[in-house]
């Protein structure tokens, strides 16, 4: 188990030293105001309206970060400090939640698929790693070819589909990002230092999907040889 927690050491420092990047360059950006003086909010509805999308709501959520958009009630969710502040990284957030709403919209063939799994992931997410875990020691007991080992391949596929999603998660964040930069450059929302910090801010936002995705890669890799590795 040594090997389990080194590698849960590993995935929790890089995550956390992403985030912490991520936390520090909104910061930078909020300082850069917007010469158009739009706000989040103002910069989200118009991207809507632009993309000809008129039936979501932008509204205001708690907390910093927390921007998302719910594709269930049609709501492009931004944080508080985003809906109300006018600047480079409000508007980096407010127009990467719509690219969301757009994706909805046309039908984005990732974000369709991402949707079907989010039901399942949201069970078989809870009990994977109590399956594999349970398991293996369950197979210790009794020998190989019982079922605990079954058990914790049931567990490992529950894994996988945790891993499939996050990757599948990837192209939805990236495609998201890239709408919403080409739209604030295209419609000139944003002069050019503005969009730099802008796509500075989303790129270190999408390294968060991607040490998630590369971090639930490297659990299954692990929990994948300790299974397999207990027949022989």
């Amino acid at each position: 188990m040594i090997g389990f927690y080194i590698l849960i050491g590993v995935i929790s420092l890089v995550s956390m030293l992403v985030s912490s990047k991520l936390k520090s360059k909104f910061k930078k950006y909020a300082k850069v105001e917007l010469r158009n003086g739009m706000s989040g909010a103002e910069i989200a509805e118009k991207m809507l309206a632009d993309n000809g999308i008129f039936d979501v709501k932008v509204i205001s959520t708690p907390g910093m970060l927390t921007d998302h958009y719910n594709p269930k009630n049609k709501t492009v969710n931004l944080s508080e400090g985003v809906y109300n502040q006018r600047n480079a990284a409000a508007a980096a957030v407010a127009a990467h939640e719509c690219g969301h709403a757009v994706q909805h919209a046309t039908a984005y063939s990732y974000l369709t698929m991402r949707s079907k799994l989010v039901p399942v992931v949201s069970v078989t997410s809870k009990f994977s790693q109590w399956l594999v875990i349970g398991g293996l020691i369950l197979g210790a007991a009794s020998g190989a070819s019982g079922i605990g080992f079954y058990i914790a391949v049931a567990g490992l596929i529950f894994m996988g589909l945790a891993t499939l999603f996050s990757f599948i998660t990837l192209p939805v964040e990236y495609d998201a990002s890239n709408r919403a930069l080409a739209w604030l450059k295209n419609k000139n929302m944003v002069s050019q230092q503005e969009l730099a910090g802008a796509t500075d801010a989303l790129k270190w936002a999408a390294r968060t999907y991607l040490v998630a995705a590369l971090g639930s890669l490297a659990m299954l890799l692990y929990w994948g040889m300790k299974i397999l590795g207990s027949r022989d």
